[in-house]
């Protein structure tokens, strides 16, 4: 990707990161149109045609992974990254399948995402961690892969899981666990 200007429909939720990366990515020269649903996003979508986007994984009451692939139907040579602050392993393979072009975990600011957006070739060279992920960590991408698997439902899930749903509640509301 050059560092030509491309429409870009940045869909999150927090205000306050649509404001810092909108003002970034227009310094940068890029139109950027923001929308803060699933809604906005396909309708915005469908007015911007958008040649990129950034699309929170987690929306206030929607998951970025069901809107990916209404997106792609509305502007399919469209290169989406996926953001998110809860990222799991389970939720990356499954961006990935639907069509992001790359998954990054927040915070993360425009050259990260620009860079993301064009870097889509795998790299054999990534270098691989030498100390493996702590058991908090695994449990996290347990309860994400579980969660993925009953489509969002937390009751499911629960019952999956074998927890009662407040505390699966209680443990998603938590940001997920470093290494």
């Amino acid at each position: 990707m050059q560092e030509s200007a491309h429409r870009l429909l940045i869909i999150d939720d927090d205000d306050m990161f649509c404001h810092v990366l909108e003002r970034a990515m227009q310094r940068r020269g890029h139109e950027v149109e923001v929308a803060h649903d699933g809604t906005q996003a396909l309708e915005a979508a469908r007015r911007h045609q958008p040649t990129i986007a950034t699309l929170d994984l987690k929306l206030e009451n929607e998951s970025g992974l069901k809107l990916l692939p209404e997106l792609l139907e509305v502007v399919p040579d469209c290169r989406i990254v996926v953001l998110t602050g809860y990222s799991s392993i389970a939720t990356a393979v499954e961006a990935i399948k639907l069509g992001a072009v790359n998954y990054l975990c927040k915070p993360v600011d425009a050259d990260e995402v620009l860079a993301a957006l064009s870097n889509t070739e795998a790299n054999p060279e990534t270098e691989v961690a030498d100390n493996p992920p702590s058991i908090n960590r695994l449990t996290w991408e347990h309860i994400q892969k579980v969660l993925q698997e009953h489509d969002g439902n937390i009751s499911a899930t629960a019952r999956a899981l074998g927890m009662h749903r407040r505390t699966l509640q209680r443990k998603l509301q938590k940001r997920p666990v470093r290494r």
